[in-house]
């Protein structure tokens, strides 16, 4: 048994990195797509003009999935080798984890801040892209773990 994952737990690192990025990340938009989506139908319902302006702020919390499916795809490219090292295995998987957890938890808060955005456009039009404002200013730390997860899996 020791023997198989010397030889194989480099690969299976890999993939478990590469699976959680992307499914983490992704049930985070998600559920944030998800939140937003329903406050978008319901302001929809009573004024139609407005399905723009929500769709905007439901779109957001969906770039998190994106940027995890983006490290996963690159993992399986660069990565998938059945001779992968253990110890290079674990770094790639290790490498994955700052877009997994970031983007799971800025999904869910960014979801959050866009359904109060919701709540400008419904009260106050004028000040919508305040509410779109506050839901980019999540999305910074989706960005930085984005870049540091690429930067991780890239480095030799």
């Amino acid at each position: 048994m020791v023997d198989f994952f010397v030889q194989n737990g480099g690969i299976l690192f890999a993939v478990l990195g590469a699976i959680l990025a992307a499914a983490l990340s992704g049930v985070g938009s998600a559920r944030g797509v998800g939140h937003v989506g329903q406050g978008a139908a319901a302001i929809v319902i009573d004024d139609p003009a407005k399905f723009g302006q929500s769709l905007i702020l439901e779109l957001l919390p969906g770039t998190q999935g994106l940027y995890g499916m983006i490290i996963a795809i690159i993992v399986m490219v660069t990565k998938f080798d059945m001779a992968l090292p253990l110890q290079e295995g674990v770094r790639v998987f290790l490498s994955c984890l700052p877009i997994a957890i970031v983007g799971y938890a800025s999904a869910i808060h960014q979801g959050n801040v866009a359904y109060a955005g919701l709540e400008i456009l419904a009260k106050n039009e004028s000040q919508s892209m305040k509410g779109v404002i506050y839901a980019v200013m999540v999305e910074t730390y989706a960005i930085l773990a984005f870049i540091i997860s690429l930067i991780f899996v890239f480095a030799a």
